[in-house]
């Protein structure tokens, strides 16, 4: 009996020190809000795992890239993706490809945020995906070069699925476009709660 409950106090150590980790990630990351047609979505970016590819991204945001854009390719149960078109399906003019990070040890679990590209890895730009669903395949290792996770959704994952259950099929050349144009209206960082006293 004496050694369950020693057990049972280590498992809840070990469960406390995790929250704890994930608080302190919380406060402490960089974030970014996504003010959408269908509500708002935060995000908590991770640059000490991919550096080049969160500055690229905050880079975007601060210049009011995002501002406009839609999201173009939403499949159910896998992922929503925008950042590269306009409401009318015009292409905006990105910066240079960031290089591939996706060997950094992270995952493209169910929430994440991560970059898309073509069949080269390293021309990432300014196009994104969250994932609807635990996407592993999508993972780097240092043998295959993966899609690279830079954070998480913090808030509005509801928001992103009423996204992903919006119609889709309308346009011919966008088939995964939902009908009506679900646009990010405005993407800002969000000021972080230093937890200091106020003036």
């Amino acid at each position: 009996m004496k050694k369950v409950h020693q057990l049972y106090t280590i498992i809840s150590a070990l469960v406390l020190c995790a929250l704890a980790s994930q608080s302190a990630f919380a406060l402490n990351a960089p974030r970014v809000e996504l003010e959408t047609d269908l509500g708002t979505i935060e995000l908590a970016l991770y640059p000490d795992k991919a550096p080049e590819t969160v500055k690229n991204f905050l880079t975007y945001v601060d210049a009011g890239f995002y501002d406009g854009t839609i999201f173009h390719r939403v499949i159910p149960g896998f992922m929503a993706q925008g950042g590269g078109y306009t409401f009318d399906f015009s292409e905006k003019t990105n910066r240079d490809p960031v290089v591939n990070e996706s060997d950094n040890g992270l995952s493209n679990e169910r929430g994440t945020i991560a970059m898309a590209r073509t069949s080269d890895p390293n021309s990432a730009t300014s196009q994104f995906f969250i994932n609807l669903a635990d996407n592993s395949r999508l993972d780097g290792s240092a043998q295959k070069p993966g899609y690279t996770v830079f954070g998480k959704v913090l808030l509005g994952m509801s928001v992103v699925q009423r996204i992903a259950a919006e119609p889709r099929g309308q346009y011919k050349a966008f088939p995964d476009a939902p009908n009506t144009p679900v646009r990010i209206l405005k993407a800002r960082r969000k000021e972080l709660d230093t937890g200091g006293a106020g003036q």
